[in-house]
């Protein structure tokens, strides 16, 4: 065989072999010690990780209670999955990877599958768009009008572009005060307080979030409907994709 001709074999098995070793890689199961960014992200041992087939509310999101109250939902989701991860280590598989380049996986602590778990208890939906596997689990909690089912709210994946026509669910009836009390917000200021930092997204499509007193801080709008919004930590910022703007 020519020894071009070897040379360009020995490239090609040598790019199988990385492939390989990278879909390995993935592949791995991740076992640890969780930090909770919001209702359904993790970082363990600095993996980012997405809980897969949910979608819980953003950690500035608003919904409104039993009592047609203002409360702030997506802080709730976050402590809900505190709770079932506790303090001990979680184990999280899946080969996947978002756009954001978080994992996707479906983690257990003992054994609980917080996935299914944070559903049922109605601190997250079922995330049709991409799977049906927790539509039983999201049944149940409307059914029993569990967490944001005993009220009114938003779909995370509405919140995060609403606008004057965005849909909201609840179990069983929606307040006709649900609108002006869930929509409507400045500009200016976060939906749920102490969630102030900015998260903007740049002409380029670049995320990049600003902490209060930030070179571009004040300048910065933020256009709910074009996906940009605000983060309660810098830590949720990152995980959700977004890198720290300049001082």
């Amino acid at each position: 065989m020519p020894a071009n001709a070897c040379l360009r074999l020995l490239a090609m098995i040598t790019f199988l072999l990385i492939g390989a070793s990278i879909v390995l890689a993935r592949a791995e199961p991740i076992t640890g010690s969780a930090l909770v960014t919001d209702g359904d992200t993790v970082v363990i041992r600095g993996q980012r990780i997405r809980l897969e087939g949910i979608d819980a509310p953003e950690t500035d999101q608003i919904c409104m209670d039993s009592e047609q109250r203002r409360f702030a939902c997506g802080l709730q989701a976050r402590d809900a999955l505190r709770r079932f991860i506790g303090d001990g280590p979680i184990t999280c598989t899946g080969d996947e990877l978002d756009r954001y380049g978080r994992r996707l996986m479906v983690c257990v602590v003992g054994d609980l599958e917080i996935n299914a778990a944070m559903v049922e208890s109605g601190w997250a939906l079922a995330f049709v768009r991409y799977s049906d596997r927790y539509l039983e689990q999201e049944r149940l909690a409307r059914n029993h009008s569990n967490g944001l089912w005993a009220g009114a709210f938003i779909a995370p994946w509405d919140w995060r572009h609403r606008g004057p026509e965005t849909v909201i669910l609840g179990s069983l009836s929606v307040p006709i005060t649900a609108q002006s009390v869930l929509l409507p917000t400045s500009p200016d200021r976060p939906p749920a307080e102490g969630c102030p930092i900015k998260g903007n997204i740049s002409r380029s499509g670049e995320r990049i979030y600003h902490l209060p007193g930030m070179r571009d801080y004040d300048q910065v709008r933020i256009n709910q409907r074009a996906g940009e919004r605000w983060f309660c930590t810098e830590e949720e910022a990152r995980a959700a994709g977004w890198r720290r703007g300049h001082m």
